[in-house]
């Protein structure tokens, strides 16, 4: 039989007649004029067919003539997902009212950031964002057009040579780029470069000023490296003496390594919390309780939804806590050695600069004793020694 207009709209049930005499049911069915389509018989004096809702109830008196029965194998349409749906109310509302939600919260702007500015103050350019009603839980659809925005933003933003205003979900950006303004020299009055420590010159570049020493020349602390002072006693211009100046230095160091080394290590048992993420509001949905271990790490995970290449400011976060313990190592002498070497490296690039240089070093004093290696090092290091001085004349001159 021809199949109806929109059944899955209309719904239709999927029957299967069985018993009596299912010949006279079917000739029946044609002389009534009720509709049915994909009539298959499915064994002996057995049929499976498909019939609308409308006219399910109309078999009755068809069935009761013939002595067939019927059983309803499958439900299909629109009329009965409503069914159902009235049936979970409360879910139907929840799903609706989660998604009404979500559109709302993806509506208004959530975040505004300021990149990009070193001098102007990030309040005073967020100040100005505000009056063009840029600002956290504004409506998006009320925002002027972007390049408005930045045009304005500009132009209220004095020491800016362009301002430009980009959103992305639920986040707002504005980027600053600063007109540039000439720095003003510093007032520098002329000066010596001085020795800040006991050293052998290695090296000497002066790029303004006299030198007064050579490589390899002993100096003391204090002593002038390069003059600041320029001609003979009669004949004679104070300057600023710029250039460098390396040399040998010594550092004594005391070190002690403790020979049973403690690390922090992952025992591999966790567990998580679990949030749902609105904004900066996180609802806490799974991992209540206390944490079972003593000593932990915490370590966030966040999952934003995204919408194309835009992510939104909902979404869900994620807490691992992992377990931690404290291990014990014990090491050998030449190895706490080792270590107690390396900090003292770190320290003196720390201290004297990374371009430094160690170039040997010396164990005046060695001992064990109470779980530590107790060293006395000098070490030999090549670093710039020069600091400033300036030049005081007489008040009688």
């Amino acid at each position: 039989m021809k199949i109806p207009t929109l059944t899955h709209l209309r719904g239709y049930v999927v029957i299967l007649i069985s018993k009596g005499n299912l010949e006279s049911f079917i000739n029946a069915l044609t002389q009534s004029g009720i509709h049915v389509w994909d009539v298959n018989p499915s064994g002996m004096n057995t049929a499976e067919m498909k019939v609308l809702i409308k006219d399910f109830h109309d078999l009755r008196p068809l069935l009761k003539r013939t002595g067939c029965r019927v059983h309803v194998k499958k439900r299909v349409g629109i009329p009965f997902q409503m069914a159902k749906l009235e049936q979970r109310k409360f879910f139907a509302v929840g799903m609706i009212t989660f998604v009404l939600l979500l559109f709302l919260f993806s509506s208004l702007v959530w975040d505004v950031k300021v990149e990009g500015n070193v001098t102007i103050a990030s309040e005073d350019i967020l100040e100005a964002a505000q009056k063009e009603g840029i600002y956290p839980f504004q409506w998006t659809f009320r925002l002027k057009h972007l390049d408005k925005l930045s045009k304005e933003l500009n132009m209220k933003l004095p020491g800016t040579s362009w301002v430009g205003v980009d959103k992305k979900g639920t986040s707002i950006t504005i980027h600053i780029v600063e007109a540039s303004e000439p720095e003003p020299k510093p007032l520098v009055s002329p000066r010596h470069l001085i020795s800040k420590s006991d050293a052998v010159i290695t090296e000497i570049y002066a790029e303004q000023g006299k030198p007064l020493v050579a490589k390899n020349i002993r100096v003391k602390k204090g002593q002038i490296l390069i003059s600041g002072l320029l001609g003979d006693e009669e004949n004679s211009q104070a300057v600023v003496a710029k250039g460098e100046v390396k040399g040998l230095v010594w550092h004594e160091y005391n070190i002690q390594v403790p020979i049973v080394q403690k690390h922090k290590v992952y025992t591999g048992e966790s567990r998580n919390r679990n949030y749902l993420v609105l904004g900066n509001w996180g609802i806490q949905f799974w991992g209540y309780g206390k944490v079972p271990y003593e000593k932990y790490d915490i370590v966030e995970e966040q999952d934003p939804l995204t919408w194309r290449s835009l992510k939104l400011s909902v979404g869900w976060m994620t807490e691992k806590i992992m377990e931690t313990e404290i291990t014990s190592e014990t090491i050998s002498s030449e190895k706490a050695k080792k270590l107690g070497f390396e900090g003292a490296i770190r320290d003196i690039l720390a201290k004297y600069g990374n371009d430094s240089k160690v170039i040997s070093q010396k164990i005046l004093h060695e001992k064990k004793e109470n779980g530590k290696v107790y060293m006395k090092v000098l070490f030999e290091v090549e670093e710039k020694i020069t600091e400033e001085r300036t030049i005081v004349y007489d008040q009688g001159e």
